[in-house]
């Protein structure tokens, strides 16, 4: 090759620190299992718990109102108006400047993940409009691959915490609620991913979630039982009752059976359900077209 032909070596002012930089010692900072929190969030799943955490605290700013009526609450509809109004500016805390176009578009998940401000209902439609409102994130790469666990177990979970309160607070109907026969009147997914934390798991089989004794000392740790714990919290009566499906899911060997039986179950009972799906909005990070075939 001829001498002004030659390339030039390449730009290494990228590995070369800022001259402002202020240099330390490395030092260890995972000291505790809890410690590695430190190392598995991201920014991202941090913006998302505060967003959640704004939610929850609009809940206490809006105390719900004296009524005749037990259920739905009208304070709702208050604290349902701000979400609208404030929507945009809370997601656009979470997506970088350069993505800012896609707010509008993402935004509408968020509103639609909370219930229903007309009936002061909420729903299983609810909270798959949460998981639309996650799945866009991870679309537009605000959330990342190595993000799966956090987003799960520290913002989906928050989200739940956030919509319990919401149901307490407000006295919400259930949306689309089958009753007894029904897993649940308000979630599903939690079973889903709380049925697949327990895979494996050394002591605690699928007949244990109807022991109060095992999910009292486990509920902190495991998702499942979680739900189990606020429905047992929210309802009277004998748990084969008023949980009948959950009773016979407890009679089910494994976990993984479980799970597989969840999600069989959810495609059934929600994804293919007319009453559900009805509400679902389309878009272009969620489009309706069909998946082209191979």
């Amino acid at each position: 090759m001829a001498e002004g032909e030659r390339q030039s070596p390449p730009d290494s002012s990228e590995d070369i620190p800022p001259a402002t930089q202020n240099f330390i010692i490395p030092k260890k900072e995972i000291h505790t299992v809890p410690d590695m929190g430190k190392w598995k969030r991201s920014q991202a799943i941090e913006k998302l718990v505060a967003l959640l955490n704004t939610l929850d605290r609009w809940i206490d700013e809006t105390p719900p109102v004296d009524q005749p009526s037990r259920f739905g609450n009208k304070a709702y509809r208050t604290w349902y108006a701000k979400l609208e109004e404030e929507a945009e500016n809370l997601v656009a805390t979470v997506v970088p400047t350069h993505l800012a176009a896609a707010v509008p578009e993402v935004a509408v998940y968020l509103k639609e993940s909370v219930g229903n401000s007309t009936r002061i209902d909420y729903g299983t439609g609810h909270e798959a409009a949460f998981a639309a409102f996650l799945c866009c994130l991870c679309k537009i790469g605000v959330l990342r691959v190595d993000d799966q666990i956090a987003i799960v177990f520290k913002v989906f979970n928050r989200y739940l915490e956030v919509m319990r309160k919401l149901q307490k607070t407000y006295r919400m109907e259930p949306a689309g609620s089958q009753g007894v026969w029904g897993l649940d009147d308000f979630q599903f997914l939690p079973f889903i991913w709380g049925s697949s934390q327990l895979i494996d798991h050394p002591c605690l089989e699928p007949r244990h979630f109807v022991d109060e004794k095992a999910v009292n000392e486990n509920h902190k740790d495991y998702m499942f039982l979680e739900c189990i714990l606020f429905i047992t919290e929210m309802k009277t009566g004998p748990f084969a009752e008023h949980s009948n499906q959950l009773w016979n899911i407890s009679a089910v060997p494994s976990w993984s059976k479980v799970n597989q039986g969840l999600i069989r179950m959810y495609k059934a009972e929600c994804l293919e359900k007319f009453p559900v799906i009805q509400h679902f909005k389309f878009g272009s990070l969620l489009p309706i077209q069909p998946v082209a075939s191979s």
